[in-house]
């Protein structure tokens, strides 16, 4: 009877503690949230108008400038572009349909202005936006791990449970075998 009590408080306490056991750690559940990037995103920055739309990617010193109608969303090849980015001029090179603007050195963190004249057959306008640039952040993906003393913790926790739950058990069953042996 013993030996049943004691087993039967072990599956018990087993079953408590398994939805704890079979958690999946960090990249091993197949949850609904969605795939995080592989890698950083580039800054960039979009102005638009009623005629234009007009969206550039820096990457190091080149920002790379995508110009589409705001009606149709189609792009607009052969315009004339130049960006004033802090004061300072720049003329947009034309390729298929993209445009490219090579800088001096790569802008330093910070907001920086930036207005663009664009000139699309007889169409002129003026666009403007803002390019947010913050300090790369240092990676450390080691905080998100479990670390050895919340393991530790949490086995310790564990360990403290079942001794409880085997002290309970024992005393339930010393109460029932002295009630058994009163009655007899």
């Amino acid at each position: 009877m013993k030996r049943f009590s004691c087993l039967a408080s072990l599956l018990v306490s087993l079953a408590i503690a398994w939805p704890t056991l079979a958690a999946a750690g960090p990249g091993h559940d197949h949850g609904d949230s969605a795939p995080a990037p592989a890698g950083p995103a580039l800054p960039r920055f979009a102005a638009a108008s009623e005629t234009f739309e007009l969206v550039g990617v820096l990457n190091g010193k080149q920002i790379t400038l995508y110009l589409d109608r705001a009606a149709d969303n189609a792009p607009v090849l052969g315009a004339q572009i130049e960006l004033d980015i802090a004061g300072t001029k720049h003329q947009a090179v034309a390729h298929d349909d993209t445009y490219d603007v090579v800088l001096a050195e790569a802008p330093q963190p910070g907001v920086l202005p930036i207005t663009a004249t664009v000139t699309a057959g007889s169409e002129t306008d003026l666009l403007a936006g803002e390019l947010d640039l913050h300090e790369a952040a240092p990676s450390n993906e080691a905080a998100h791990a479990r670390s050895w003393l919340t393991v530790a913790g949490w086995a310790a926790a564990g360990l403290v449970a079942l001794a409880l739950i085997l002290g309970i058990g024992r005393r339930v069953a010393a109460h029932r075998q002295g009630q058994a042996g009163a009655s007899a």
